[in-house]
């Protein structure tokens, strides 16, 4: 970890999968006890995750949080606990449809987030992965997935690691001028909305709580946390991210194994 000052933090952030939680998708109780140790001295927390609304309020709900959580990598901001939404940037329907329709040629899997119902086409390994790491439940609704009305939320690809930059880069090639897309593990490719990064979501938060960016801590460990990270004063990467994460991060610590985001927390914020 490098040698920096002590922060004067009134915000911090974290990204739930791979930065928060650990291998076993849950919070370790000393990183646990970190956190009610920050609330308990005013300091405010949330939560900025790819992750469905639904998917995040157990997390909320650990916590005790009492402001806005942040979603969909950015693309819809709800109160905690009374799920108003704030925020919402959708993916247009016809670059959904576009979307849908490149995956139906090229056989690639894509699930789709709309008002918070997660669809996919059916229950295969990937959509099974997905619920066992998130605990969503995924409605299939077979070949209606691809014509399904509605603007989404977020889209999400799922392949093997070594086929995601084929994906990427097909997604890019059509549609790279009107989507956002990022990875958020070696195979998930998120796609929102261009205007959509979790950088911006946080801004829109710490604007409505009246906090100078520089007095933010973000921990991340994913590609599609590069925005908000940079965005924030204290922007940690964990060292399970990849370099292009680390590479713009304040600080490395620890992995979400090894209890990095406690490391800073004890250090930075309660030392």
């Amino acid at each position: 970890m490098q040698k920096t000052n002590k922060a004067a933090i009134k915000l911090i952030v974290f990204d739930l999968d791979d930065t928060l939680l650990n291998s076993n998708s849950s919070i370790s109780p000393r990183t646990y006890q970190a956190i009610q140790q920050v609330v308990a001295k005013g300091i405010k927390v949330t939560l900025a995750t790819g992750r469905m609304y639904s998917s995040a309020i157990p997390f909320a709900r650990s916590l005790g949080l009492g402001i806005p959580v942040i979603s969909y990598n950015g693309a819809q901001i709800s109160s905690y606990p009374s799920g108003e939404r704030l925020f919402h940037n959708p993916i247009k329907q016809e670059v959904a449809r576009q979307v849908m329709q490149l995956c139906r040629e090229r056989q690639w899997y894509i699930q789709t987030y709309i008002n918070d119902v997660l669809y996919v086409k059916e229950i295969d390994k990937r959509a099974e992965l997905y619920a066992r790491i998130t605990g969503a439940k995924p409605i299939p609704v077979g070949d209606r997935l691809y014509t399904i009305l509605g603007a989404p939320t977020k889209m999400l690809a799922i392949a093997e690691p070594g086929e995601i930059e084929l994906l990427k880069e097909g997604f890019h090639t059509q549609l790279g001028n009107v989507l956002c897309i990022a990875e958020s593990k070696p195979n998930f490719l998120e796609i929102n909305d261009l205007a959509v990064n979790k950088g911006a979501a946080l801004r829109f938060v710490a604007s409505r709580l009246n906090i100078n960016r520089q007095e933010i801590m973000t921990f991340g460990n994913g590609i599609n946390d590069i925005e908000m990270l940079s965005y924030s004063g204290w922007g940690v990467a964990v060292s399970n991210a990849p370099s292009a994460v680390k590479n713009i991060a304040r600080l490395v610590t620890g992995s979400n194994d090894e209890e990095g985001v406690a490391d800073v927390i004890e250090k930075y914020v309660l030392s």
